[in-house]
C-alpha cells in the first residue's frame, strides 16, 4: 500500500503531479521508493539534490571521503563551510535541509565486496557516482546479483555519458565494458580536469532516468549509451546489446562479487568508461636501468597530421567506427568500416604493427573506441580530432557534411 501524502507534501510537490505522468499516485510512489546513491561527489550531488527535491522517500548515500577545497567547484552539495566534514554528513544535512519530508541514509564507508551487496538489496534502484573502475564493476555486479536498475553516468575533461544497466530487461556494464582498461590508461578528472557544469548536467540526466523508472513511465535509457560532447554541445547516441557470453549477466553465468583492488568507493569525478587519455597525457613509463622511454605516440591528432601522413605513404590503417548509414552517405578514401559495437568481437582482424588512426562524425566515439582499443593491445591506436566533419571541412570538401 503506497503511503499518503500530507497538506505540505501536496504543495511541495504540485507541479511535478500535475503531470499526467506523475499524479498523486506517481508521487506517492516516489514516497515510497529507495534510492542508493554511491559516491557523493559530481555525479552523486545533482543526483541526490534533485531526487530529494523530487520527494523520493529515502535515499542512501555511500562515501567514506571528506570534503575538499578542490571538490567545491563540481560538488554542488556541499559549501565552504563543510571543508573538513564527512561528505556523507553534510550532504545529508543539506538534503534533509531541502526536503524534510524525506528520509536520508548516511553510509559512511567504502563500497565493497564485504557491504555491496547487502547494500544493494536494501535499495530499489542504484545510481552509480563511483570514481574507480573496480568499483564500478562491483557496482555493475552487485546490481545482477540482487536484480537491481543501475543508472550510470560518467565525465571527463568536456565529455559524458549516460546510460541505464537493467538485469533481466536490458545489457549490464560488462556488456558494454567487458574488462577495465590497464591501470593508468585511463586518468581521472584529478589528473586530466573536468568542466564544473558538466557533472550537474549529467547528474540531472541520472535523476531523471531514476525517476522514470521509479513512476514506470517513457523510455529508460536500456541499451542506449547517450554521449555527450559539452564543446560541440552535441548528443549522440550508441545502442549497445545484451551479450549472451557476458561472465554477469549472460546465459549460464554465476556473477560474484570480485575483489576491490582499490579499497572502495570513493566520492569525486569518475573516468569515462573506457574512455579516452587527453592529447599530450604520456603513457610511458621509465625503463628499469632508468633510460628514457620511447616516445609514445599522440593519443589524437588533427586532420590535417593524417593528410600528411597519407601525402607521404606513412603506413597506418584508417578505422572508421560509424554506423553503416553514415558510413554509406560519407567516407574517407582508403578507410576500412568497422563499426563501434562490433569492436570486440573483431580485434583479430585489426593490425598490431602499425598505427590505427579511429574516426567517426566529430571525434566521441572514435575517442571511446581508441581508449578501448589501447586498453586492449594496441598502443598505436590514435585518436582522429574531430573526425569526418573536420575532415570535410579543412581538407576535402567534397565530403558531404552532416
Amino acid at each position: 500500500m503506497l503511503p499518503p501524502l500530507s497538506d505540505d507534501e501536496l504543495r511541495r510537490y504540485a507541479r511535478q503531479t500535475l503531470l499526467a505522468e506523475v499524479g498523486e499516485e506517481g508521487q506517492r510512489r516516489l514516497k515510497a521508493a529507495r534510492v542508493l546513491v554511491v559516491g557523493a561527489g559530481g555525479l552523486g550531488s545533482p543526483v541526490a539534490l534533485y531526487l530529494a527535491a523530487a520527494g523520493v522517500g529515502r535515499i542512501g548515500l555511500v562515501d567514506s571521503d571528506r570534503v575538499e577545497l578542490s571538490n567545491l567547484h563540481r560538488q554542488v552539495l556541499f559549501a565552504t563551510g563543510d571543508l573538513g566534514r564527512a561528505k556523507v554528513d553534510a550532504a545529508a544535512e543539506r538534503l534533509r535541509g531541502l526536503n524534510p519530508e524525506i528520509e536520508v541514509v548516511a553510509h559512511r564507508e567504502r563500497f565493497t565486496p564485504a557491504n555491496a551487496l547487502d547494500l544493494v538489496r536494501a535499495y530499489d534502484v542504484v545510481a552509480d557516482g563511483t570514481d574507480n573502475f573496480p568499483t564500478r564493476y562491483l557496482v555493475n555486479d552487485a546490481c545482477v546479483l540482487a536484480g537491481r536498475p543501475n543508472v550510470f553516468a560518467s565525465v571527463l575533461r568536456f565529455a559524458g555519458q549516460a546510460t541505464v544497466f537493467w538485469p533481466g530487461r536490458g545489457p549490464c556494464y560488462r556488456c558494454l565494458f567487458p574488462e577495465p582498461p590497464d591501470p593508468g590508461l585511463v586518468p581521472s578528472c584529478g589528473e586530466a580536469g573536468v568542466l564544473g557544469a558538466l557533472p550537474g548536467l549529467l547528474g540531472a540526466i541520472q535523476a531523471t532516468e531514476v525517476l522514470k523508472l521509479l513512476l514506470g513511465v517513457g523510455e529508460p535509457l536500456i541499451g542506449r549509451l547517450l554521449l555527450i560532447d559539452a564543446l560541440a554541445a552535441r548528443f549522440r547516441e550508441i545502442r549497445f546489446p545484451r551479450r549472451p557470453d557476458c561472465p554477469a549477466c549472460g546465459e549460464g553465468a554465476t556473477p560474484t562479487l570480485a575483489p576491490d583492488s582499490t579499497g572502495g568507493a570513493k566520492a569525486g569525478q569518475p573516468h569515462v568508461a573506457a574512455g579516452p587519455v587527453p592529447a599530450g597525457l604520456s603513457l610511458a613509463t621509465p625503463t628499469c636501468d632508468g633510460a628514457p622511454p620511447e616516445p609514445p605516440l599522440p593519443w589524437e591528432i588533427p586532420v590535417e597530421e593524417l593528410q600528411h601522413w597519407r601525402e607521404t605513404g606513412r603506413p597506418h590503417l584508417l578505422l572508421d567506427v560509424r554506423t553503416p548509414r553514415e558510413h554509406a552517405f560519407a567516407a574517407i578514401a582508403g578507410d576500412v568500416f568497422l563499426p563501434l559495437h562490433e569492436l570486440p568481437e573483431r580485434l583479430g582482424d585489426l593490425p598490431r604493427d602499425r598505427p590505427i588512426v579511429v574516426y567517426c562524425h566529430t571525434g566521441g566515439r572514435s575517442a571511446q573506441a581508441v581508449g578501448y582499443l589501447r586498453a586492449r593491445g594496441f598502443p598505436q591506436a590514435i585518436n582522429l580530432e574531430g573526425g569526418i566533419d573536420a575532415w570535410s571541412a579543412a581538407i576535402d570538401p567534397d565530403v558531404p557534411r552532416y
